[in-house]
């Protein structure tokens, strides 16, 4: 069996803008995690904002009867990261340093689709904040979250 990063079409020749628009426009497919999770959109807002959207089903209950809080995190942090994404230069990448998460109100199969919106607050050389809302349809606030990441040059 290969390893996964083997069957990638390499795109560190692509800022990060252009990679994520060859992922939105279907060039590319979709990372793993937005399949596993059943992401169903995601939106390039502009420069520093990307949202990205989910129905939520009893595939994502937890035990006590409502979607899990990691599949919260999950979208909160992809918003985050995706819109860091955006600004980064041909071969730059990212990794999250930390998540701060704050959970305001449960999600059922009733809440309906949600989505997070992350924007970029700040991006320096080697760091970069950036937040996330996500919401249901009515624009509600379920839970919101802070991300720090930490800018990889490229090699060399």
């Amino acid at each position: 069996m290969s390893a996964p990063d083997r069957d990638l079409p390499d795109l560190s020749a692509l800022s990060g803008m252009e990679q994520l628009r060859a992922v939105v426009d279907g060039h590319v497919p979709p990372p793993g995690i937005s399949t596993l999770m059943g992401m169903v959109d995601m939106e390039i807002l502009g420069e520093g904002s990307v949202a990205v959207s989910l129905v939520p089903g009893l595939q994502h209950y937890n035990p006590i009867g409502s979607v899990h809080g990691g599949v919260h995190a999950t979208l909160l942090d992809t918003a985050c990261g995706c819109s860091v994404h955006t600004t980064l230069a041909p071969g730059e990448r990212y990794t999250s340093l930390d998540l701060t998460l704050k959970f305001l109100r449960g999600i059922t199969v009733d809440t309906g689709p949600v989505r997070a919106v992350g924007t970029l607050l700040q991006r320096g050389r080697r760091t970069a904040l950036a937040q996330a809302r996500l919401e249901d349809a009515s624009g509600r606030l379920l839970a919101h979250a802070t991300s720090s990441c930490l800018i990889v040059p490229p090699p060399g």
